[in-house]
Order: structure tokens, then sequence, then C-alpha cells
């Protein structure tokens, strides 16, 4: 186990990272999988009980440092300080993954808008306001690399996910106006967005058509493969999804209706 860090030279020397909706799917696996390689943990989420438990596991199995924060990235005022506080604890903070999302189901006019707008509220507002607050942190402390969580769901607008759908593309447009606006500062800052197909999260387990299915496991060592790489964009599975890409986005709007 290593030696807990309380100085700042332990603390320059090791790596941290900061992930919003960690207590559970694809936010507590990929945490689990930069435990495995030595990261020091911020992780976020309104189930603060869920985190405790998960920060004991991983401090016990892999000894790397574990905080736990509770929040709702949909209370933006929140994000800015969680973060803030997490980074002067660990020292700094190397990556932030704004990860936090929702995915209701539902035709327009049939959802329940109220669903709809807590999406928005999530999916973009929270990610939106996270990404701000770590770019405001790693211009202060000169480095550091803003991952957000997108979906091949924001290639095509979907029959029954048009709110899931228009959140992540959002999410897809705001990271490449960032990507623009840090052009130029090197390796210095890095900007990745995931754009994840089918992984067998709680979150899309009801769904009656999940192709080319991507365990949760091997889901979240993609992803954070991906994101130590420090990859612009990234599909998991790239196998079929990048082939399968311009076909979605050129089928009729018939067919797509037949599809899904």
């Amino acid at each position: 186990m290593r030696l807990e860090k309380n100085n700042n030279e332990a603390a320059f020397m090791s790596k941290s990272v900061f992930i919003t909706g960690a207590s559970s799917g694809l936010g507590r696996q990929v945490a689990g999988e930069f435990a495995k390689r030595g990261y020091d943990l911020a992780l976020a989420a309104r189930q603060l009980d869920v985190l405790h438990l998960i920060k004991s596991e991983l401090e016990a199995q892999h000894g790397v440092r574990v905080l736990v924060y509770p929040l709702d990235v949909s209370d933006t005022g929140q994000i800015r300080e969680t973060l803030t506080a997490a980074s002067a604890e660990l020292g700094k903070l190397d990556i932030v993954v704004a990860n936090a999302g929702l995915g209701h189901d539902g035709r327009i006019g049939r959802i329940d808008f109220a669903n709809s707008r807590q999406m928005f509220e999530v999916n973009v507002i929270g990610a939106c306001a996270t990404i701000d607050a770590a770019i405001t942190l790693f211009k202060h402390q000169g480095h550091g690399q803003i991952v957000a969580m997108s979906s091949i769901a924001s290639w095509r607008g979907l029959p029954g996910s048009a709110a899931y759908s228009a959140s992540k593309a959002a999410v897809s447009v705001y990271m490449e106006a960032l990507r623009a606006e840090t052009q130029g500062k090197g390796k210095s800052l890095a900007v990745t967005v995931i754009y994840p197909g089918y992984i067998d999260t709680p979150m899309n387990n009801k769904l009656k058509h999940r192709p080319f299915l991507l365990s949760l496991e091997e889901g979240g060592k993609r992803i954070t493969d991906a994101i130590v790489q420090r990859r612009k964009r990234a599909v998991i599975p790239g196998y079929p999804w990048l082939l399968l890409r311009p076909l979605l986005q050129l089928l009729p709007t018939a067919l797509i209706g037949k599809l899904f």
C-alpha cells in the first residue's frame, strides 16, 4: 500500500482524477480502472453513502487515496466549490471527467416533460458547468485534461430518445468549441470526448435493443485507456460504430423510425 501523501512533492508526483456521477455505472467502473493504475481519486455523486463504500473498497484494494463529495451537478453552484476543495486536498487535479448523466426514454408528447427538463439540467447544464469550472482550475494550475461523456446517440436524433440524443449532441458541440478555444496550448491542456455505444449499465439495461453490447468491465477499461492516452475523441467500442456512423447519419428518416 502506498504511503499517504502529505507534502507538495508527493502531490506533484502523483496523478489524480475527479469524476462526477461516480456512484454507479460507467463512473464507478472508470473510477476502479483509474485506481488500478495508481491514480488518486476525487469522486462526486448524490449518493454519498455509496461513495463511502466505493472509497473503502478502492483504498483497500489498490492503496490509493480516495476523496468523496456529495454533488448534484444540476446545482451548478456546488460544482466549482467541490472541484476547488478536491484540488486543494489532493494538491492538484490532472483529469476531470464530466460523467454525471441521466437517461429517460419516451416519445415526444408522451414522456413527462419534467423528465426531459431534468435530463437537460444534468446532461447539459451540469456537464457544461463542470467543464467550465475545470478549465478555470486548469488554467490556474497550468495543465489538465477535461473529459466529457457524450454518446453515439448524439450522432442522430433517435425515436424515443429525443431529449437524450439532443443533450449529448449539445455536450459534443460544447467540447468541440472548447477544443477550438484552447488550440495552441500544446500538451498542457487536453480535451477528450468519449462516445460510448451500448455498454451494460443500469441506465440502459431496460432497452429492448442493445446492438454490439459491451460489458461494463470492458467498456470501463477501454474508456480509461482512451483518457490516459489523451485521445481527442474515442468511440467505445470503435468497431463497428465508426464504420456505421456515416450510414446512421445518411439513413432516411423513415427507415430510422422503423429500426428504432
